[in-house]
């Protein structure tokens, strides 16, 4: 058990298993509670990070008994946890305090029963009262969730010793007066200290590392701003198509409302961000505030040169878009998005940042990569060094979590020759420990309480304001015309246009 708790801390300390908590968990029987939250919690138990008391009400509208419920958690560790063979002992022991419950989300009179026996389970799993409400169903039945659980007295405490906590899962909202109105339906039932809304990016390690790199060592925070850095290009890449009946939900959310809403101006945020006064969860959320609220919009006439779309065509053995399961035969989604922004504050006024994202792309991987500007006087450039490339950070988020650092040496010989060369650091090499999935950070952080890793309501309306200015251009121009590319490439050539010269390209990953 410590060895597994020292792994997860990264501290060489253990430390103490989050309080009593009794999870209920809507929409028990989805492919998100099979493939990442019972895995999640199956591995924070195995880690010694839940307590003993910590129990799971799986809620949904199919008949389940409690048993049933348990076997299928149990194929769903087999297929999907991190950490095999399944501990047979461990989970039978943690297997007793799972349940399950039959009620429908837009029935208020289940919600009755749903209290009754919550409170029954408060009891024989001594949770002490303390609840945390997973909504891991489709966002139309948030509304209707809250205020059934808000008028069976349930999004309220019962005394000052216990707590209740909401997550919610993406995607909040499709634009920004949806986000407002949903803010709204939820604030009216709990309050925001309360709410945490997900993004599993944020669960990463080298995602959550950024802030350490940043602000830990002096090295690095006083060259991340306009007089050092030439720009930023932030790409989450994925091979992957439609499979798992994604086509109906890409049909109504696409590229940029999908990832860049949310995946990649979260991490624009914590790379452009100011230093927070405290590693306080409010503090650090109030500096990615302020950046997401700094973007500049754009004009109505700037998307067409800002912005790039594109689609996924046919492929040896992989359909077109167009061709997937869910997918309308003449759909204009946009499964690729490239967008050029500036960040309008006083540490980031005119460096542009590059974004892009998309679907069948040549490899799955995200990083973050600061390009800095050229030494302000060149002394190498009259002596053959024609391969010199300016200095780059790479913050490698998947795979081969980790950093390098490109910058120039001589190679050796009688000659003045320069080559750019790596500086790398990985965690899987670095560390002995495994990082943990994203969701056992996540839902640790929020039965301890700690929002540092979600988001907060203004963060969500701040980045769709952003992200709406777009989509505002794209149906007023009809421009970018979407771009058919194919797949295994890295999208269309057109991406390479959104940079100020032409001997400017995205960096190879």
């Amino acid at each position: 058990m410590l060895q597994e708790t020292v792994a997860f801390a990264g501290t060489g300390l253990e430390i103490e298993p989050a309080p009593p908590c009794l999870l209920v968990l809507f929409g028990a029987t989805g492919d998100l509670a099979a493939r990442k939250i019972a895995p999640a919690l199956y591995n924070l138990r195995r880690a010694g990070l839940l307590s003993e008391n910590t129990g799971v009400l799986g809620v949904a509208r199919r008949p389940r008994s409690d048993q049933q419920f348990r076997d299928e958690m149990l194929q769903a560790l087999k297929e999907h946890s991190r950490t095999q063979p399944i501990d047979q002992e461990l989970w039978g022991q943690f297997a007793k305090r799972w349940h399950y419950h039959v009620a429908h989300a837009e029935s208020h009179d289940e919600y009755v029963s749903l209290r009754r026996r919550l409170d029954e389970l408060d009891s024989s799993c001594n949770t002490q009262g303390s609840r945390l409400f997973y909504l891991a169903m489709t966002p139309d039945t948030f509304p209707s969730i809250v205020e059934n659980l808000g008028g069976a007295g349930l999004s309220r405490p019962a005394n000052r010793e216990c707590s209740v906590r909401l997550i919610v899962e993406k995607p909040f909202g499709a634009d920004t007066s949806s986000a407002r109105l949903l803010n709204e339906s939820i604030l009216s039932r709990f309050s925001e200290s309360q709410v945490y809304r997900i993004d599993h990016y944020l669960g990463k390690e080298t995602v959550q590392n950024m802030l350490v790199l940043r602000f830990a060592n002096a090295i690095f925070e006083p060259l991340l701003n306009r007089e050092h850095v030439e720009q930023v290009q932030i790409t989450t890449a994925e091979t992957v198509g439609m499979e798992a009946r994604r086509g109906p939900y890409y049909e109504r959310a696409g590229a940029l409302r999908d990832m860049v809403q949310n995946h990649l101006l979260q991490l624009l945020a914590l790379t452009a961000m100011g230093a927070p006064a405290t590693t306080d969860s409010q503090d650090i959320r109030n500096e990615k505030v302020k950046v997401l609220r700094a973007l500049r919009s754009l004009a109505i006439d700037e998307a067409p040169c800002c912005t790039v779309r594109g689609q996924y065509g046919p492929g040896e053995g992989t359909p077109a878009y167009r061709q997937e399961s869910g997918v309308a035969p003449d759909s204009t989604v946009e499964t690729y998005a490239a967008v050029k922004l500036f960040v309008d504050n006083w540490r980031w006024a005119g460096v542009p940042f590059y974004l892009r994202t998309g679907k069948r792309l040549a490899r799955k991987t995200s990083q973050v990569l600061i390009v800095f500007k050229r030494e302000p006087v060149r002394m190498f450039t009259e002596m053959g060094c024609d391969v010199r490339s300016p200095n780059r950070m790479a913050i490698r988020i998947f795979p081969d979590e980790g950093l390098n650092l490109i910058v120039d040496a001589k190679v050796p010989g009688a000659r003045m020759l320069l080559r750019p060369i790596k500086i790398d650091f990985r965690y899987g090499s670095s560390f002995e420990s495994a990082s943990p999935e994203a969701y056992e950070r996540l839902l640790l952080e929020a039965i301890k309480g700690d929002q540092t890793l979600f988001i907060r309501g203004d963060e969500v309306e701040a980045s769709w304001r952003f992200v709406d200015s777009i989509r505002d251009g794209w149906k007023a121009t009809g421009l970018p015309k979407l771009i058919e590319y194919a797949p295994g490439t890295w999208g269309p050539e057109q991406a390479d246009r959104l940079f100020e010269d032409a001997y400017t390209r995205w960096q190879p990953l």
